[in-house]
């Protein structure tokens, strides 16, 4: 068998060839040494994290583990994506060695690769680009209307407030329509999907692809997991699920009274995730990893930075620099409540712990649940009611889930795995209820432990 450090490791095409086990590959989890398994086959992918096109950390994610079935979720094309895994090939499985680490339930796993073969026989990871067509035309419809009704009708408070939330059913809109070409689900091939969404994010949005990429993908590779989902990262402004709240009343920290920050919630996250903290948080991160560079085909802080031009253009006529100034922050304000209460209803009432290595079907199912379908759900969420389905699928075309759906249910039955499903508003007070409960639980803990 071969041991760290041996020769072997180094990814090198050419390398020789090794059994390992699961105790060996597991040792292999740092930043500096990171070694994952695909299919039986053990990669070393430390050199190659940093030009990992999600970001570097998801694939530090899965360091030390099996990655078959993320790998399977997040390439279109895996056949293609092979000639990148070739050179980091160092060896596989020992032929004693089961195919998932830590006791996963071989059966379940094997179950649910079956399920999503039947869901590839039945095209439903093939897009309809008339939806996806449609869908952006009604966005840049609504923007074109409300440009020509400021035209016409002038700029009274009425019109404006028209006009404001015209905008932000638009910002809204796109923000769900970059989700789809994010997670390279309308093309067949990936630099279409790539090219597009940088257009949608940066040109509809003012906001960066490549932020958006090593954020997001993180949260899919695991979610609702510290340290490891950067959507529940809260700065220790919020205490989430049930185990954070009780390390930190045991360790007496109490940075804000969380007893109730499901009040100050709606004085806060709503209202300043997108306008404040996901701002800065761009800003960094094109700063960190250069993203304001030259690229080889455009400037970046100009194909990110668009949006912000065109609107300027458009609306400074009308309000002024200053008025047009305020009413993009109102738009961001608006789409803010909405980005958010569609968002964390299908994760913040759901568990939120340390890394557990829980297979791929049980760990998304276990921090995700879905909204019940109706049009107007579809519409609102951008297809996130479908939220169990999108995350064992991120593929998948959002007009697709419903079909998939029962599929998942039937197995999530068969093996005792909860499918949670809830109405809208339902899912809106178990936010709150949510953030009650673990306040409630670090009072508890910062009084009596």
């Amino acid at each position: 068998l071969g041991k760290g450090g041996e020769k072997g490791e180094s990814g090198e095409p050419g390398a020789q060839l090794r059994f390992y086990t699961w105790e060996e590959i597991q040792q292999h989890n740092v930043r500096t040494d990171r070694w994952l398994v695909i299919e039986r086959k053990v990669y070393n992918v430390t050199k190659w994290a940093k030009r990992h096109p999600g970001g570097q950390r998801v694939l530090g994610h899965y360091a030390g583990e099996d990655a078959t079935d993320a790998f399977q979720a997040f390439h279109t094309n895996p056949t293609l994506v092979q000639k990148f895994l070739k050179p980091l090939l160092i060896g596989e499985l020992a032929p004693g060695e089961p195919s998932q680490d830590r006791d996963k339930n071989s059966q379940l796993v094997e179950d649910f690769r079956t399920l999503r073969r039947t869901a590839e026989d039945m095209n439903l990871f093939r897009a309809n680009p008339l939806f996806f067509f449609l869908y952006l035309g009604h966005i840049l419809a609504m923007e074109v209307l409300a440009w020509f009704m400021v035209l016409y009708f002038g700029t009274g408070w009425i019109t404006t407030l028209i006009l404001a939330f015209i905008l932000t059913t638009c910002q809204a809109q796109a923000g769900w329509l970059q989700h789809d070409f994010g997670h390279l689900s309308v093309f067949k091939k990936s630099s279409w999907n790539h090219i597009t969404h940088k257009f949608i994010i940066g040109h509809l949005k003012g906001a960066s692809a490549n932020w958006w990429n090593h954020r997001h993908f993180q949260h899919h590779a695991k979610p609702n997991i510290f340290k490891k989902d950067p959507d529940v990262n809260m700065l220790h402004i919020f205490v989430l699920g049930d185990t954070q709240p009780v390390e930190y009343g045991k360790k007496k920290l109490k940075y804000l009274p969380y007893n109730h920050q499901h009040e100050y919630f709606f004085l806060i996250f709503p209202p300043l995730l997108i306008p404040v903290y996901f701002q800065i948080q761009i800003i960094m991160t094109m700063i960190r990893h250069k993203f304001w560079a030259v690229s080889e085909t455009f400037p970046r802080p100009l194909w990110d930075g668009f949006y912000y031009m065109r609107f300027f253009t458009m609306y400074i006529p009308f309000y002024g620099v200053l008025g047009s100034l305020l009413l993009l922050t109102f738009v961001r304000f608006l789409e803010s409540h909405w980005f958010v209460w569609v968002t964390q209803m299908n994760h913040i009432p759901m568990e939120i712990d340390c890394e557990k290595h829980r297979d791929w079907l049980s760990s998304q199912l276990a921090a995700t649940c879905n909204i019940e379908q109706s049009l107007f759900n579809d519409w609102f969420t951008g297809h996130l009611n479908f939220q169990i389905e999108h995350h064992l699928f991120p593929t998948m075309p959002r007009h697709n889930f419903w079909k998939v759906k029962p599929l998942v249910k039937s197995l999530c039955a068969k093996y005792g795995v909860q499918y949670e499903e809830k109405p809208l508003g339902k899912a809106f007070i178990d936010i709150v209820g949510s953030l009650k409960k673990s306040g409630d639980l670090w009072l508890d803990a910062y009084l009596h432990k």
